[in-house]
């Protein structure tokens, strides 16, 4: 046998070895963080849902996905086991404590005031003796008459 044919089925055989391990690898780490709930813990399910967990079972979980509304999901659902501090950040929208981010203003009146509080605004209307770039058939393209 030729060692040029033997070549690449010795280099396939190596990749699926190594596909395979680090699959392995990835679902021993998630078999890990399942085991890691416990009652109160808070979690994201694969789905995007954020909950707190009320009881552990050996395939399913009941969540607390409101004060009051509980949910029984499969473990494997489970997307991420969180801390408690972020679990609270996400759900409850805690600010940070040191507060040195960005401030972000809740309307848009601050980008357009100007330094002593009037309001500046864009003049868009046509200046007079301006020339129309527009070419002649754009009007009835656009639906308006000539």
């Amino acid at each position: 046998m030729d060692i040029g044919l033997l070549f690449p089925l010795i280099v396939l055989i190596g990749f699926m070895f190594l596909m395979t391990r680090s699959a392995k690898k990835k679902q021993q780490q998630a078999m890990q963080m399942r085991d890691r709930m416990q009652p109160g813990t808070g979690i994201r399910t694969i789905g995007g849902m954020y909950a707190r967990v009320k009881e552990v079972h050996p395939d399913t979980v009941l969540l607390e996905v409101a004060p009051g509304v509980h949910a029984v999901y499969a473990k494997n659902a489970v997307g991420a086991v969180l801390e408690d501090d972020e679990y609270d950040r996400i759900v409850h929208g805690d600010p940070e404590a040191d507060g040195d981010g960005p401030a972000v203003p809740d309307d848009a009146s601050s980008l357009t005031s100007g330094e002593d509080g009037s309001v500046t605004r864009a003049d868009l209307r046509k200046k007079d003796g301006a020339s129309d770039d527009a070419e002649p058939g754009d009007a009835r393209r656009n639906g308006d008459a000539e």
